[in-house]
């Protein structure tokens, strides 16, 4: 894919959320995409696998902290928007290891802002005029929620783990290249995501698959934590759309209004798992509570009306639909389930184990 072909540039899309931008976009979207990821233990070639040999999509693997490497991207390929995806999200490992999330999500964040505007300054009027640069951050940036309050596009940041700290900087170093520079930024915020290809240390596929095999479910505290439960499609449709309709400047939030307990998702899933096998399993037996982790934040919530009102984006999936077709999915892929499994615990062994 050359410069006389339009492309976007995606980072980090082999991982989760990534892979269902790209599947999502080639189906729906004119241009190519030049997809940048590191391939590390988060970013699956198998994740891609079907649109592998789709002559719109090309693979660079790479880090996007490496100015060099993202520079001679930029050049070569001269898109019309750059999609920023890439990052460290697990919270845990974040507490585990603050200086890998600060390398990639911050330093690497600054590095693409950089790059991305040394490129787009020598761009023609028109094209500057066309350009974006989209920041894909995270509810988590705004901390813990009081109980009835739901965070708006004017909430200030008050991240509480290192993630988010991480994944915080990035919307404040975007913020600054926009207001010193005026590189067109726009942000969006989605609540967690979930859905097909998510490696098994999150929530949802990690109970899934421990469900399945009848192990025991942890789930942190008294697992009365919220959180507002976004489908990864829903959330890919939330980006596209603030890519082509978004105010230059503006942050949007994502969420779905799909706010339930950790424990609540525990028995959904538990529930689901006993249907499929004839409905004598009994796993909600398996649910036990651990020592919660440190700063764990009680509650996201985000108010998502500018979005849905401003760029007439909708959430398509109530969780009851979305969880039974996760569930269904995992258990029907179990090479890549399997591979998923494997890069885990190879990540677990290089750095040590981190509990999930």
């Amino acid at each position: 894919m050359t410069g006389d072909r339009q492309s976007v540039l995606i980072t980090g899309g082999a991982g989760f959320i990534g892979c269902a931008l790209v599947r999502q976009w080639l189906e729906h979207e004119k241009p190519g995409i030049v997809n940048l990821d590191k391939l590390s233990y988060a970013g699956l070639r198998s994740s891609l696998a079907d649109v592998q040999d789709d002559p719109r999509h090309l693979l660079v693997e790479g880090d996007v902290a490496d100015a060099a490497l993202v520079r001679a991207v930029l050049a070569e390929h001269r898109p019309t928007a750059v999609l920023h995806l890439a990052a460290e999200t697990h919270v845990d490992r974040s507490i585990d290891a603050p200086p890998v999330f600060a390398r990639t999500n911050v330093l690497g964040a600054c590095t693409l802002l950089d790059e991305t505007t040394r490129f787009w300054r020598e761009l023609a009027r028109d094209r500057r005029d066309q350009f974006r640069f989209l920041l894909v951050s995270t509810d988590e940036v705004f901390g813990s929620a009081d109980d009835g309050q739901a965070f708006t596009e004017s909430s200030p940041l008050a991240p509480n783990s290192p993630y988010a700290a991480s994944k915080a900087a990035a919307e404040h170093l975007a913020r600054a290249f926009h207001h010193t520079y005026g590189l067109p930024v726009v942000t969006i915020n989605p609540t967690n995501n979930y859905g097909p290809r998510q490696l098994p240390e999150k929530l949802i596929p990690k109970l899934i698959l421990a469900a399945a095999r009848r192990e025991p479910l942890p789930l942190y505290g008294d697992g009365l934590h919220q959180r507002d439960w976004l489908h990864v499609d829903d959330c890919c449709r939330a980006i596209r759309a603030v890519l082509q309709f978004g105010i230059v400047g503006q942050r949007y939030l994502a969420g779905a209004g799909n706010r339930f307990t950790n424990l609540e998702v525990a028995e959904r899933i538990c529930d689901l798992l006993d249907q499929r096998h004839g409905g004598a399993g009994r796993r909600r037996e398996l649910i036990t509570h651990v020592v919660d982790r440190p700063g764990h934040d009680r509650l996201y919530a985000v108010d998502s009306t500018p979005l849905r009102m401003e760029l007439a984006w909708e959430p398509k999936m109530a969780l009851a639909e979305g969880l039974a077709a996760t569930v269904a999915w995992y258990l029907d892929h179990p090479e890549w389930t399997a591979e998923a499994i494997a890069s885990l615990a190879r990540r677990n062994v290089s750095e040590g184990q981190v509990q999930t």
